[in-house]
């Protein structure tokens, strides 16, 4: 632990800006959404240190709040980069050695690749750890099939690259059903990995309904995945923040197993001051890859772009030397919830 540098993490209010904020100051709940939400969009608010990151009783991190919400993320991604600079050059203030990027940080600075210039602090997306633990999760998922046909909704994407390599290097899964917007890429994807795992693309998530599980990794701040886009007894695993599914899906269609994706226990762990929607000892993987670097002294940039199987083997070997820590997949839970018989 004494080799441990500090880091910090950085988050954004997610879909309901005034039901984030209120996490940090509970009064903000009860500000109407709209109002909150235009006042986070037009206002020039500064970045905020929401939360001390503590392991058992050592301070080893920062939570940084970027005061900018999913929409206006997506909407405005320039406005975005500038506030996730800014909250960058906060985190170096507060003597962070390597900032991870949460959830849409990662998405307006092209998975972290804009601030690939910067000299003063090291950056990761977090994407490495995330591929790994999504692919560990997802092979408990379908541990139990015969016949494994997986859809990776946002295939192109950084975590989803990586994701899609890793199950074709492994030979995991029996095929692959790549979904995403640019043909271009998807082609570019299918052909380097169809020769390992039969793989087809599509752009429309439609076409998920002949797969027996679904893995989502898009950028989006609503929720895309519906009942109608199904087979019987689809399992889908829900890797995005903001979460691209929602409860209505559970209740619409009970014979689908919904997991929440990339979640790490880390036992030890606690926030002092605001929470990030987790219960204590858990952390997203984005999260737990940046908390693996503080700890481990990590100098310079990491996994910015997207992550190379080299930077997954890195990570994982790290979440090996830590493991009296943690850095395991979560136990399956469903919207925060245990699930109940999981496989």
């Amino acid at each position: 632990m004494s080799t441990a540098a500090p880091f910090a993490f950085l988050v954004h209010p997610r879909a309901r800006v005034a039901e984030d904020l209120a996490r940090i100051w509970r009064p903000l709940g009860r500000v109407p959404e709209r109002l909150i939400d235009t006042a986070v969009r037009r206002l020039p608010l500064p970045p905020y240190a929401m939360s001390r990151v503590h392991l058992d009783d050592q301070p080893v991190g920062h939570v940084v709040l970027v005061p900018f919400g999913a929409r206006h993320l997506l909407s405005e991604p320039h406005e975005g980069r500038a506030r996730v600079g800014r909250a960058i050059d906060h985190a170096a203030r507060l003597g962070a050695g390597v900032v991870g990027l949460g959830a849409l940080t990662a998405t307006v600075t092209a998975g972290g690749a804009t601030l690939r210039g910067r000299t003063d602090v090291g950056v990761t997306n977090g994407n490495a750890y995330t591929a790994a633990i999504v692919e560990d999760q997802l092979l408990d998922l379908v541990a139990d099939l015969s016949d494994r046909r997986v859809a990776v909704v946002g295939a192109t994407g950084s975590v989803g690259t990586t994701l899609v390599r890793l199950l074709a290097a492994g030979g995991s899964v029996d095929s692959l059903l790549l979904v995403a917007r640019g043909t271009a890429k998807l082609g570019a994807l299918a052909a380097e990995v169809g020769g390992r795992v039969p793989t087809t693309t599509s752009t429309d998530l439609h076409d998920v309904r002949d797969c027996d599980a679904v893995v989502l990794l898009t950028a989006s701040a609503d929720a895309l995945l519906g009942a109608e886009h199904l087979a019987p007894g689809a399992r889908v695993l829900d890797a995005t923040q903001p979460r691209n599914t929602s409860p209505d899906l559970a209740e619409a269609r009970p014979d689908v197993t919904l997991v929440d994706g990339g979640v790490v226990e880390i036992p030890g762990m606690h926030l002092r001051g605001g929470d990030i929607g987790l219960p204590r000892g858990q952390a997203y993987a984005c999260f737990a890859e940046t908390f693996l670097l503080g700890l481990a002294g990590h100098v310079g940039h990491f996994s910015t772009g997207v992550p190379t199987l080299d930077h997954v083997a890195h990570v994982r070997g790290l979440a090996r030397r830590f493991a009296a820590h943690g850095f395991a997949a979560a136990a399956p839970a469903s919207f925060g919830r245990p699930l109940v018989g999981a496989r």
